[in-house]
């Protein structure tokens, strides 16, 4: 037997959906700042834990449920994959849900396990914005789109110094690098004589 988890009507990630009702075409609008929930990122960029979250959502009466549309604004923080740079980056994304109504499900061919249910009259929104905020975040964040990178031979942060280099020689060449340099000694010589 699963146990049903209650939700905090006090959480700020829970919406409480009494006042629109259950006549479809009923609407309300939500404008609030919540802090950002754990692990919301990857191991690259992300949103740090309570950092503010901005919320423009309009919640929706329709015959399966409440949809919730609107956006979600954050400044996400993590490091350059080239010269790896604590960077961050506004993020704006747009968020689409569903939330049937217990026992209402879209008559549409829905896999099951992407059906959100109402728990009463509350909605939890974070299983939702993780799933639209993290996808929208940068696979590869770079601090400048025409960031060098790091020397691969020194590690040294290549936009700090963009005359940087090193004299290296193949070492497969190396041999043949020294009897050039005899050979121009050589012939330096022949021309002084």
């Amino acid at each position: 037997m699963e146990l049903a988890i209650s939700l905090d009507p006090r959480a700020p990630l829970v919406l409480d959906v009494h006042e629109l009702g259950r006549r479809p075409g009923s609407m309300i609008t939500i404008s609030r700042q919540v802090p950002a929930p754990a692990e919301m990122g990857t191991d690259i960029i992300g949103f740090t834990e309570g950092a503010p979250l901005g919320l423009d959502l309009r919640l929706e009466s329709v015959m399966e449920g409440v949809l919730v549309t609107g956006t979600v604004r954050g400044s996400a923080t993590g490091e350059c994959i080239r010269c790896l740079t604590d960077l961050e980056k506004d993020v704006e994304v747009g968020l689409t849900e569903l939330f049937a109504y217990p026992g209402k499900r879209p008559e549409e061919d829905v896999d099951e396990d992407d059906v959100r249910e109402l728990e009463g009259d509350l909605i939890d929104l974070e299983p939702s914005l993780r799933d639209a905020v993290v996808p929208a975040l940068p696979f590869q964040p770079v601090c400048q789109d025409d960031c060098p990178g790091l020397c691969s031979e020194c590690g040294a942060r290549l936009a700090d110094d963009p005359e940087h280099h090193h004299d290296v020689v193949d070492p497969r060449w190396a041999a043949l690098q020294g009897l050039a340099q005899t050979e121009g000694e050589q012939t330096d010589d022949e021309e002084e004589n």
